[in-house]
């Protein structure tokens, strides 16, 4: 993933007494900067913080912030370390560098997997614990005493004579300081921020007046506007284009082509669009995908019925002798085929992004998610080095995984947009609902297919699974070794499979033209619901409490964490349902973080209505409850959303979808209350973006089973 880089100016190199633009930036070692891209000044503090001479404290977020609201938790683990004033600590998103600012375990600069705060766990606490070292040592030197006798609070230094000075009053001494290389990191039982209600979001003011920039903001001298218009079907090519009408639609500046449609590129939105509609497009479609998407479901549902003797399968998770399975039938014996389709990620922001090209210089201004990818996309374009793309990174109306494009496909076609109209002038490409809707990527279709024998007491003995899905993970430049870990992550590694004596777990990634993507919980989107769904199936055969059966398999597994959140969310939940309404249980484990939830769910006019939600998170170090609890709300609602009615079709290769009036989603009246405990841990900060969408489909499902005793096999709940 680390690209080359050219070799940085002597201003990157800044010594720690440096200041810069009216603050002092406190940071790495000159041989640190050595590999670092752009231009980027670095001085005492670190790359992680920027303190101004009135004291204020910014802190540097390296991920970006697209509505999960990561700029407060990660503020706060640097002010808590540091001592600052909460009240006066601020948040900017880093420029694209993967070199200062790439994640610890990926070395590339990105904001994905619910990792942003476990990411920069360690990483910013030494960051704001250097510091304050740094003031400490400061204060010592100025008042000639022991640093032992000093402590910080609310960014004010204090000895034990009654001497004290602000961080402000500090600044250029603290800066001349040395940076340590080895410093203290407070005891969590002594945290003062973390942990507390005090932790809200940075962002919500300027989110709520509407200064918050997100790239439709954007606004510079010059700028002209973009559309492309895409294949109607999957792989199809450019033939030929008529644009004549196209340019004599006022406003509109050029048309042209570029490699995944045609470029009409005006001097508004409005003239864009108007001149697209005016465009004559011939499409080669002899490598086009023409499918439709039931014709792909029958496929997957043939090769995980074993009738494609062509099928290539990969196994993921193998013991002991399952042979027996296949000629195994009777009262003990339990099998099922379940299907999952398309989604679209339906972001509250349709993609965009403004370029502009200068020969070998580049710059982006949009919400990155893929800082690294993006640079190295927008690099190839042009024929430059990555360090020569700058990225400002902006706010995004959410993602869920769709910005985070190994392509960088929207971004992509901005620069080849740049590119074509040259000398610097910039572009600001806008993809409508309806583009995105239907030329862009998905949540794979996948189905599974279970055969699970029982012992004598109800319990799993031998468990066969197949997955049969595409792949998200082809073609990535950071490929795994083994099985796409997005297509099997929840069901390879579950304590349904660990406490199972007996297992034949495999994988098939057929080959099929329809763009797909990481989907919010990505594998657990349908693994969750599959191994929920089907326990509580196990148990009603058994004759069993599904909670209690869950227990006793936890127990086999050794699952404490997830032992205590079902624990924790049904002490929660009470001992009884709303009168009128039927409960569903359902425990998964995604990102590092195991969630269980107890769903109240009724029917309403012949479909499900959920209620009341209690949820449980055991996700380590809770950096703010606020923020998780949001968290577990947003992501119950997206889930819900998508297991309700989500559903992308196609006909003849060409997606039926385009806007909300064809793709439904959840509306706030239906949206259910949700309630969330957070289990006590000592443990470091865990996923929490994500963990809270996959559980509430299938504990919704278990409440159906409960209710009228049938399972759900096919998804969404509710189909058009």
């Amino acid at each position: 993933m680390n690209a080359p880089f050219k070799q940085p100016s002597r201003r990157d190199v800044v010594v720690a007494s440096a200041l810069v633009g009216g603050a002092l930036v406190v940071g790495c070692s000159p041989a640190d900067l050595m590999s670092a891209g752009s231009d980027i000044e670095v001085g005492a503090f670190g790359p992680f913080i920027r303190i101004a001479q009135d004291g204020v404290v910014t802190v540097i977020n390296k991920h970006q912030e697209m509505g999960q609201g990561n700029h407060a938790g990660l503020a706060a683990i640097v002010a808590e370390e540091l001592d600052a004033d909460w009240t006066r600590v601020l948040v900017e998103h880093a420029p694209a560098n993967a070199k200062l600012y790439g994640n610890a375990t990926a070395g590339a600069q990105l904001t994905g997997g619910s990792s942003a705060i476990s990411n920069s766990w360690d990483q910013l606490r030494k960051a704001g614990a250097g510091a304050r070292a740094m003031f400490v040592q400061a204060a010592a030197n100025r008042w000639n005493v022991a640093v032992g006798e000093i402590t910080v609070k609310d960014s004010v230094v204090s000895h034990t004579s009654g001497k004290s000075a602000t961080f402000s009053e500090l600044l250029a001494d603290a800066a001349k300081v040395p940076a340590p290389t080895d410093v203290r990191l407070k005891d969590p039982k002594t945290f003062t921020l973390i942990g507390t209600d005090r932790v809200r979001r940075k962002d919500a003011q300027a989110k709520s007046d509407g200064t918050a920039r997100y790239t439709q903001d954007v606004r510079l001298p010059d700028m002209l506007t973009a559309v492309v218009a895409h294949a109607p079907r999957f792989g199809a090519k450019v033939k030929s284009f008529d644009a004549a009408e196209a340019k004599k639609v006022a406003g509109v500046v050029d048309v042209f082509e570029i490699p995944t449609g045609i470029a009409v590129v005006a001097q508004n939105t409005y003239a864009a669009r108007m001149g697209r509609e005016a465009l004559s497009v011939e499409w080669d479609e002899d490598k086009a995908e023409k499918r439709g998407s039931p014709a792909i479901a029958q496929l997957f549902n043939d090769i995980a019925a074993g009738k494609n003797t062509e099928t290539k399968w990969e196994a993921f998770d193998q013991r002991g002798d399952a042979t027996g399975l296949d000629t195994a039938t009777g009262k003990d014996v339990f099998e099922a085929t379940y299907e999952f389709p398309y989604l679209a990620h339906a972001t509250m922001e349709p993609m965009n992004c403004v370029a502009s090209v200068d020969g070998n210089k580049v710059k982006l201004v949009f919400g990155s998610q893929g800082q690294t990818l993006d640079q190295l996309n927008a690099a190839k374009i042009v024929g430059c080095l990555p360090g020569s793309v700058e990225i400002e990174t902006l706010f995004a109306g959410g993602s869920f995984g769709r910005r985070a494009n190994f392509q960088s496909d929207y971004a992509s076609e901005c620069v080849h947009i740049a590119k074509k109209v040259g000398k610097g002038r910039p572009v600001k490409l806008v993809w409508t609902r309806e583009d995105d809707m239907q030329a862009g990527y998905f949540r794979p279709l996948t189905v599974h297919a279970l055969k699970v024998r029982l012992d004598k007491d109800g319990y799993p003995a031998a468990w066969r699974h197949r997955i049969v899905t595409q792949s998200i993970m082809k073609g990535s430049p950071m490929p795994s070794k083994g099985p796409d870990q997005t297509a099997i992550e929840g069901t390879a590694g579950s304590p349904y499979l660990k406490a199972t004596p007996v297992v034949d777990a495999q994988l098939a990634l057929p080959e099929v033209g329809v763009p797909v993507l990481w989907w919010r919980s990505v594998g657990a989107t349908h693994t969750a619901f599959v191994m929920e769904h089907t326990i509580d199936q196990l148990a009603l055969k058994a004759g069993q409490d599904p909670i209690e059966y869950r227990r006793a398999l936890y127990k086999k597994a050794g699952a404490d964490r997830h032992l205590a959140v079902l624990d924790l969310a049904v002490e929660k939940a009470g001992p009884s349902a709303t009168a009128g309404w039927t409960r569903g249980v359902a425990v998964h484990e995604s990102f590092g973080s195991v969630v269980a939830q107890v769903a109240e769910v009724k029917l309403e006019n012949g479909a499900p209505r959920v209620g009341r939600v209690v949820t449980a998170i055991d996700c380590g170090v809770a950096v703010s409850p606020d923020q998780i609890a949001a968290q577990m709300e947003g992501g119950t609602c997206y889930g819900l959303s998508g297991f309700m009615f989500g559903e992308v079709t196609l006909t003849d290769g060409k997606v039926d979808q385009s806007n909300f009036d064809t793709y439904r989603v959840l509306r706030i009246n239906e949206a259910p209350t949700v309630e969330t405990h957070i289990l006590p841990s000592g443990n470091p900060p865990s996923g929490v973006g994500e963990p809270g969408t996959p559980v509430i489909g299938p504990a919704v499902a278990n409440a159906l089973l409960a209710l009228n005793k049938t399972a759900t096999t096919r998804l969404p709940f509710v189909r058009a």
